[in-house]
C-alpha cells in the first residue's frame, strides 16, 4: 500500500474502499471483506445512510482502530455551525469510534463556513485527525482556503480518465490540498470498462482497463476510493501497485480526458436545487 502525507503530516491510503450506494443491508459484509481483501481505508458518508453498519464492520474486523482510516462527510441539511457539530457527535456514535480520521464537508452549500468553524474546533479537540472538503469547484476551494483558519487536507471531487480534473488538481497542488476521487471508474459511463485505449494498456502490463485507469490516477497524485460489493473485484482494484505506467501509457491514458462531468454540474441551477433539497 502507498501513502500520501497529508499538510497536518498526517498519513493516509492512496488506495481506499467506498461505501457510496452500498445499501446498509449489506455493507457490514462488504466492508468486512474489504477490510479482509487488505483495504484499511473507509469511505462512508452521512447520506449514505451506512455508517452504522462501517462502524460495526470495523468493530468486527479485529483490525486495530488505528491502523485504520476512516472518512465521513457532514450533508447540507447539518450545515452550519450548531448543526454541524450535532451531527459530528451523530457521526462518532454511529461509528463506534472516538475520532474520525477525515472529516468533510459533502458539498459547498449552505453555511459550509459555520460547519468548518465546527470541524476546526472538533480537528483542534482531537475528535478528527483531518478536515477537508468534497465537490469543491477551484473557485469555492480557493474562497474557502484564504478566508480559514485551517486549509482543508483534501478536496474529493468527480475524477476519472474522462474528467482528469487538470486544472482543479493544478489549485489543490498550489494550495496543498490532497486530491482524491470520487467515481474513478466513472460508474462504467461510456463503456468504461472496455474502452480501447484502457483494455490495449491493461493487457500489455497483465492487467484490467479498470487496474490502469486506477494506475493512471495513483501515478498522477490521486488518491482513489474505488467500490465494488464483489470481493472478487476488491481483490483486483487492490491489485495495482505491482506495476507502473510508462511515460507513453500516461501520455494515451491523458487524451481520453473530455473535461467535463459525467454526473452534474453545480454551475447548472436545476442541479443545486435538486442537490440542495435532498435531506439526510
Amino acid at each position: 500500500m502507498d501513502f500520501v502525507t497529508l499538510n497536518n503530516g498526517i498519513k493516509m491510503p492512496q488506495l481506499g474502499y467506498g461505501v457510496y450506494q452500498v445499501k446498509n443491508s449489506e455493507c457490514e459484509r462488504c466492508v468486512l471483506d474489504a477490510i479482509e481483501v487488505g483495504y484499511r481505508s473507509i469511505d462512508t458518508a452521512q447520506a449514505y445512510g451506512n455508517e452504522e453498519a462501517v462502524g460495526r464492520a470495523v468493530k468486527k474486523s479485529g483490525v486495530p482502530r488505528s491502523e485504520l482510516f476512516l472518512t465521513t462527510k457532514v450533508w447540507i441539511s447539518n450545515a452550519g455551525y450548531e448543526k454541524a457539530k450535532a451531527s459530528i457527535e451523530q457521526s462518532l456514535k454511529k461509528l463506534g469510534t472516538d475520532y474520525i480520521d477525515l472529516l468533510l464537508i459533502h458539498q459547498p452549500f449552505g453555511d459550509y463556513y459555520g460547519t468548518w468553524r465546527a470541524m476546526e474546533e472538533a480537528y483542534k479537540i482531537g475528535y478528527l485527525r483531518a478536515i477537508g472538503v468534497s465537490n469543491f469547484y477551484p473557485d469555492r476551494l480557493i474562497d474557502l482556503c484564504r478566508f480559514v483558519e485551517v486549509t482543508p487536507a483534501v478536496n474529493q471531487v468527480e475524477t476519472h480518465v474522462f474528467q482528469q480534473q487538470k486544472k482543479a488538481h493544478e489549485y489543490m497542488l498550489k494550495y496543498e490540498v490532497q486530491h482524491e476521487s470520487w467515481g474513478p471508474f466513472a460508474e462504467g459511463r461510456k463503456d468504461f470498462f472496455t474502452n480501447p485505449t484502457l483494455t490495449a494498456i491493461g493487457a500489455k502490463h497483465g492487467k484490467t482497463a479498470a487496474q490502469a485507469a486506477l494506475r493512471f490516477l495513483l501515478q498522477s497524485g490521486v488518491v482513489v476510493i474505488p467500490k465494488s460489493t464483489h470481493k472478487e473485484r476488491m481483490v483486483q482494484n487492490f491489485d495495482v501497485f505491482d506495476f507502473q505506467l510508462p511515460p507513453e501509457d500516461m501520455a494515451a491514458i491523458a487524451t481520453l480526458d473530455e473535461g467535463e462531468s459525467l454526473f452534474f454540474s453545480h454551475y447548472d441551477p436545476a442541479t443545486v436545487e435538486m442537490i440542495t433539497g435532498l435531506k439526510r
